[in-house]
């Protein structure tokens, strides 16, 4: 008893799959689309509308050899056909049971695209969905392909529905396909923090060896960014930030990064690492008693110390401190405006590392 039931509901299944599938869809023509402003001419924009609307597979589609034979029969034109009354006259003379109609026009640097489904039947227009995109001209099979989306509730990708339609979305290969790098340079300021040794011995008096300062102080810069790869929902990006430190403490520590990392297209995240270079004053010297002596200050008979280090010195003379920084950062956008707002640390174990935040802004350049 229990296999008959099992094959029973096997066989009620079956045939309830064979009758959807033969379900008789009903039959929609498309014909031009009305375009202003645009390089694309109705008949081009009809076509791309028909490959839509069938890939949403919930009609039956006419073909549009079909649609141009019947219509040379009855001798009919439709060049200028967008009005329900011409569009309801053709219907009857190619027996189709739906019109799919509407416009593409340009306004206001937005592309507005509006389409209405007119029921054959009733004489009505049966559904109506209109929706304003970036100007991105190459985008217009997909901004047709959401539009039909929409009016019909299908699911669609909403994060590149978003970069075709918000101004503040991220640079991609969608909203900006002909252009493969995007300069995104602009003034950087923020805050350094010192621990370790180097804040020691940025406190200690200069008579000392020492800078007299705060090891908290004021950065200021500008940041070339340019990236070089904008794919999918990630980007590539390569960033190169002169920057002047201790400004606010009378005095001018110049350094340099170079900066290579991705960002995301959608949340504006990004992370970077590069190398950094700190132009300072180093001196060698030795530690007697734990105090710092530089190398001259040797006056015993005896030959200077084997154990002489190199290390941060106002009395010294002027090099390159090498390290390598570690940064996270967000962009946040108001319109064309971009906020980016970072965090790094450029770790070193042996004299203290560094850690700070900075804020910029730059605005992203018409194409």
């Amino acid at each position: 008893m229990k296999k008959l039931c099992v094959l029973l509901s096997v066989i009620v299944l079956v045939v309830f799959n064979i009758s959807a599938q033969n379900q008789i869809r009903q039959k929609v023509a498309v014909l031009n689309l009305d375009t202003k402003g645009f390089a694309y001419d109705p008949v081009q924009a009809g076509n791309i509308a028909r490959i839509e609307l069938d890939k949403l597979n919930m009609f039956d589609v006419m073909d549009r050899y079909d649609i141009d034979y019947l219509l040379d029969k009855e001798s009919q034109t439709v060049a200028n056909c967008y009005g329900k009354l011409c569009l309801l006259d053709v219907a009857k003379k190619i027996k189709a049971e739906k019109m799919l109609t509407g416009s593409i026009e340009i306004l206001s640097e937005r592309i507005y695209i509006s389409l209405r489904m007119i029921d054959v039947v009733t004489g009505s227009v049966e559904k109506t969905q209109v929706q304003d995109f970036l100007n991105v001209k190459d985008q217009v099979q997909a901004m047709i392909s959401f539009t039909l989306k929409k009016m019909y509730n299908v699911p669609y990708d909403e994060a590149i529905f978003a970069q075709l339609t918000k101004v503040d979305a991220f640079d991609s290969s969608v909203n900006k396909p002909n252009q493969e790098k995007v300069s995104l340079s602009g003034p950087r300021m923020g805050v350094a923090f010192y621990t370790g040794e180097t804040a020691n011995r940025l406190r200690l008096a200069e008579n000392k060896g020492g800078y007299d300062m705060v090891p908290v102080m004021f950065q200021f810069g500008y940041q070339f960014e340019v990236q070089y790869i904008g794919q999918g929902n990630f980007q590539a990006l390569a960033e190169f930030l002169p920057m002047i430190s201790g400004l606010d403490q009378g005095k001018i520590i110049p350094s340099f990064t170079i900066l290579n990392g991705l960002r995301d297209n959608r949340l504006g995240i990004e992370i970077a690492f590069g190398p950094t270079f700190i132009f300072n004053k180093r001196a060698k010297g030795y530690y007697e008693n734990n105090v710092w002596h530089l190398e001259g200050e040797w006056t015993s008979s005896q030959p200077n110390p084997n154990n002489l280090v190199t290390r941060l010195d106002s009395r010294g003379e002027n090099g390159i401190t090498a390290g390598f920084i570690f940064a996270v950062g967000k962009t946040f956008k108001s319109g064309r405006l971009n906020i980016p707002v970072n965090a790094y640390v450029r770790p070193d174990y042996k004299n203290g590392s560094q850690y700070g935040i900075s804020v910029g802004f730059n605005a992203r350049s018409r194409s």
